[in-house]
């Protein structure tokens, strides 16, 4: 009996010690669950009120009260002066008629996505969940519904993993413009709503952040969501101890919940890198990282909510920069933005359900992978870094490698319409078979001066992209 209460003391004493503190050193203990390094793929979801002007993009509520932009042009035009029709004054028009969060879902599993992330509350101030500490949210207003608890609920249905998004922290300035003239954001009426309305250089009162940690903190009790993705302004001096906080408390919850848990950050500012998981916004690596990371893209060239005059990205550049930065140990955030009445656009449909197809027969060269000892080869010089669109396209010529035990893949980021030479798999003898994933037809094949050399298929399974599972001796 002795031995017992020793071994559930030590036992006890080692569980606290894995418990996480609001310090540097205890959070750069922080592992990213595998859950997350095997998923690869998600989706990001922009969608709130700045969808119903539909106008530049989601951005809208700051650009509409600077005086010298288009949105402030059109806005006077289209709807008045901004002291009679502010951006509250679109709220009743967001209505959310026809969202159904499961049909959401069915299209987001359709798409191959492993996890789903809608934005809990932009820039604006508008809580899209059934919030305490705020009436402006979608339950008491607009659409009058708790979106995020039905999504949550729709994507968990689906077999998949919730997470959410909070820019919180960038309404401490985002109405400012509205300051500058007669406006609605200088109204006491609506102060709960626009303010604080500061400029970027004020240092946030205690008060702003002990509130932007209490939203933090329901939003996990609330929902239990398995990421957590926050924007750049996070990285605010001033917020780090309560930044420090938010970390130790969400990833104790993890350990509460018995499941991994993520934080996305954007610079290395907010978070040490082992603290937290990187993701770079609209840009990418162009070389294998050691530490696992994430891009975050949209499918709108111009907006990451919608608007009317939006434009998309094709399934070919999807499919093969998801297989680019899988190569290089990231995975992929790939966002839409749903009109005002719940609908997703049928250009993003239409991606989506052609980058699942991809996945149908290719996942196994995608999902539970990890890197091999270089990411790829190839003539066309990878995107580096946030904001950098990858302009010069993939074919091919270039190819990815990833690795599950021992097995290795090689996939070309277009359809070979010519033998492929592979310079990294020269001839050494060691390989023992090589196969087109999705396909029955036997791979022709040789390894000869320096390189490794297939010819291509008489039929490819899939567009975009093949993929090709190696086996060595």
């Amino acid at each position: 009996m002795r031995l017992f209460f020793i071994l559930l003391f030590c036992t006890s004493m080692a569980a606290a010690q894995e418990r996480f503190q609001p310090s540097w050193p205890s959070l750069e203990k922080y592992s990213t669950p595998e859950w997350f390094r095997d998923a690869k793929f998600g989706i990001f979801i922009h969608w709130g009120v700045y969808a119903v002007p539909a106008f530049g993009n989601e951005w809208y509520p700051r650009n509409v009260y600077r005086q010298d932009s288009k949105e402030y042009k059109h806005h006077v035009e289209k709807y008045g002066t901004l002291d009679k029709f502010g951006y509250k004054d679109f709220i009743p028009q967001f209505k959310a008629e026809k969202f159904d969060a499961n049909a959401w879902a069915e299209l987001f599993k359709q798409s191959g996505a492993k996890y789903i992330v809608p934005v809990a509350e932009h820039h604006d101030g508008f809580a899209m969940y059934n919030t305490a500490l705020s009436k402006w949210n979608a339950v008491e207003m607009g659409p009058k519904r708790d979106i995020i608890g039905e999504l949550a609920a729709a994507t968990r249905k689906q077999g998949l993993i919730f997470g959410l998004s909070s820019h919180r922290i960038e309404h401490w300035w985002f109405m400012n413009g509205g300051r500058k003239f007669n406006s609605d954001v200088n109204d006491p009426k609506y102060a709960d709503f626009y303010g604080p309305a500061h400029e970027e250089s004020e240092t946030m009162s205690p008060e702003f952040m002990n509130d932007w940690l209490l939203r933090c903190t329901e939003l996990v009790e609330k929902y239990q969501p398995q990421l957590f993705w926050f924007d750049w302004w996070i990285e605010q001096p001033a917020l780090e101890p309560w930044r420090k906080s938010f970390a130790a408390y969400y990833y104790n919850k993890g350990l509460e919940w018995n499941k991994g848990v993520v934080i996305n950050y954007k610079h290395d500012i907010a978070f040490k890198p082992k603290a937290a998981v990187l993701d770079l916004e609209r840009g990418k690596l162009d070389e294998l990282r050691q530490l696992p990371w994430q891009t975050d893209d949209a499918l709108g060239n111009k907006s990451w909510g919608y608007t009317i005059d939006n434009d998309f990205k094709s399934p070919q550049y999807i499919i093969t920069n998801l297989v680019d930065i899988v190569s290089k140990n990231g995975n992929l955030l790939l966002n839409i933005g749903p009109r005002p009445d719940g609908t997703i656009t049928e250009q993003e449909t239409s991606v989506l359900q052609a980058t699942g197809k991809w996945l149908a027969v290719n996942g196994e060269s995608i999902y539970g992978t990890r890197p091999w000892k270089i990411s790829g080869e190839g003539p066309t010089k990878s995107a580096k870094g946030p904001f950098a669109d990858q302009k010069e396209a993939f074919t091919a010529k270039d190819l990815r490698f990833t690795t599950k035990g021992d097995t290795l893949y090689m996939i070309t980021l277009g359809i070979p319409a010519a033998p492929v030479s592979v310079k990294a798999l020269a001839g050494n003898n060691t390989i023992a078979n090589i196969t087109l994933l999705g396909s029955n037809e036997t791979v022709r094949w040789k390894q000869q001066q320096g390189q490794l050399i297939i010819q291509p298929s008489s039929a490819y399974p899939s567009e975009h992209a093949a993929a090709y599972r190696i086996i060595f001796r």
